[in-house]
Parts: C-alpha cells; structure tokens; sequence
C-alpha cells in the first residue's frame, strides 16, 4: 500500500508539470485552431532561464534567502519566456494566419528545431545540474516488506508543485469566464472576423494568449528544474509530445481537460513504470490515448466540434 500511494503522489506531480504545458497548448488552439508544437520548447527555454538567473543570483549577487531567490527567478523566467512566445506568435503565426492550415503547423515545428539548436549551441549538449533547493518532506505512512521498511513521503517540493498547478488552474479558470480579455478569447475562439467587427482586437489577443502560455510554461520549466536538477536542450521536445497527448486525451480546447490529462499522462507514466516496463511506459501512455479517441472522439471533456454553414 505504501509503495502504491508513493507511486501516486509521483504520478500526480509529474502529471501537474504536463498539465501546466499542455493548458498553453489547448488555449493556442482553442484561439485560432492551429498547434503550436513550439511550445515544448518555450518551456525548455523556461528551464534554462530558470537556472541562469538562479546562478547570477546566488552566485554573482549573493543572494542566499531561497524564497526571495525563487520569487525573482520565477518573475525573469516569466517575463523573457513571455517574451519568446510573443516572438513565435509574431514571427510564426501572425503571417500565415490566412494561409492554408499546412503551411503554420510547419513553420511552428522549423521554431522548434531553431530554438533546440539555439540553447544546443549557446549552453552546450551536456546536462546543466542544479543541486537540490527544496529538501524535506512529510512522510504519510510506512510498513515493512521483504525488502525493507517502506515509506509513502510527500516532499515539500511535490506539495509545491501540486498546490501551484492548483492554483493556477483555478485562475486561469477564472480569467477566461469571468474577465473581459476571457471573453475576447472566447469570442476569437467562435469567429474572429465576427469579433473583429465587434471592436475585438485580435491580433493582440492572440498575442496575449501566447503570452499567457509561454508564462505558464516558464512556471513548468522551473518546477522541472527544481524537482529533478537537471536539464538539457531536448526536455523540450519530450515534455511537449508528452503535454500535447495530454491535451488532446482531455480535450484539446478546454482548460480543465488538459490538467485533467495531464495528471493522466503523468500517472500512467508512474505506475506503468513501477509496475511493468519503464522501457514501455510511452507505448502504454499512446495506447491509451488511442483506445479514449476510439470511443470520445473529442477526449475526455471535449466539446464535439460544430461546422458553421
């Protein structure tokens, strides 16, 4: 029992970290429809900005008092991860809006390679270490087996990143039905030209969707970092796949069915790992994304999509 709980809470924090991802992809695509298969790389992008201002901080300003630490890295990762989602807005998307539906999805996957390749040759292949932050945690429950004592622990940095992703799947909730740029965003989503004759500027609310995005990527990128202390220039694309399977297994274009499948995601992972093959634990992840789209066509809480005539 102790093992399958301790499994549980990993699932449940991994899963957190592909929901936060996969919330920027499902807001893309609810807005103008297209997939921005960059965004696993804004959030790779997230992480390094992460551990760069950590270590000017720490190292080079001397700053020692961890909450005051992690508050100003969240705040410069926010704001130039922000910063690179409005770019591939700007430089991907915006041109080709009226293009064929081709022609953006391939230039969203040319930023993907460009931003790997940027932080491959900018900060080197090898994988950048960040010594454990956060230690310590509450143990739940424990008993014996054949192998030893085992316990079921929730580490304060697992409590961190679950009660984050709580609340900001909440205000983000919130944002969109209850504020005006919400329902600017849900006006784009139903018919951009109709809103645009409506006084809706589109193009900065499709801006600021992508901005929203990138930030709650930014956010992923440092949990990522702080969890498990080291990155690279590929988490990126692993992450995104990862997130934007967990979008579509909850319904791609709604908020609460990409946490819902992310936290999925990350407990299939877990558990198939603990208990069968971690060799085969993407196999099973698709697999049961194939066997939901088999019978929901829309995911778990999507809305069927309506043809306008």
């Amino acid at each position: 029992m102790e093992y399958f709980v301790q499994q549980l809470i990993n699932g449940l924090t991994l899963g957190s970290i592909y929901g936060l991802i996969a919330i920027g992809y499902t807001m893309v695509y609810g807005i103008i429809g297209m997939i921005n298969f960059a965004h696993g790389d804004i959030f790779m992008i997230g992480a390094f900005i992460a551990l760069a201002t950590f270590l000017v901080l720490t190292t080079i300003l001397g700053i020692t008092f961890l909450p005051v630490v992690l508050l100003l890295v969240l705040i410069v990762s926010m704001l130039f991860t922000s910063a690179w989602g409005w770019t591939v807005e700007r430089l991907a998307y915006r041109p080709l809006r009226g293009s064929f539906r081709l022609a953006p999805l391939i230039t969203a996957i040319g930023m993907s390679i460009v931003l790997q390749n940027f932080v491959q040759v900018t900060q080197g292949a090898r994988v950048k270490p960040l010594p454990p932050q956060i230690e310590g945690g509450i143990t739940l429950m424990s008993g014996s087996s054949d192998a030893g004592t085992i316990s079921a622990q929730l580490s304060y940095m697992q409590i961190i990143i679950i009660g984050t992703t709580f609340v900001l799947m909440v205000a983000f909730s919130l944002l969109i039905s209850k504020t005006p740029l919400g329902r600017a965003q849900r006006a784009c989503e139903q018919d951009r030209k109709m809103a645009s004759l409506l006084g809706v500027n589109v193009d900065r609310t499709i801006s600021l969707t992508f901005i929203m995005g990138a930030a709650l990527a930014s956010v992923a990128g440092l949990m990522f970092l702080l969890l498990y202390g080291v990155i690279d220039f590929y988490i990126g694309f692993l992450a995104g796949v990862k997130a934007f399977t967990a979008a579509v297994l909850g319904g791609i274009g709604s908020l609460p069915g990409a946490m819902l499948g992310g936290l999925l995601i990350g407990l299939i992972e877990v558990f198939w790992s603990a208990y069968f093959s971690v060799e085969y634990k993407d196999v099973a992840a698709f697999s049961i994304l194939a066997i939901v789209l088999i019978f929901m066509p829309s995911g778990l809480l999507g809305k069927p999509e309506i043809e306008k005539v």
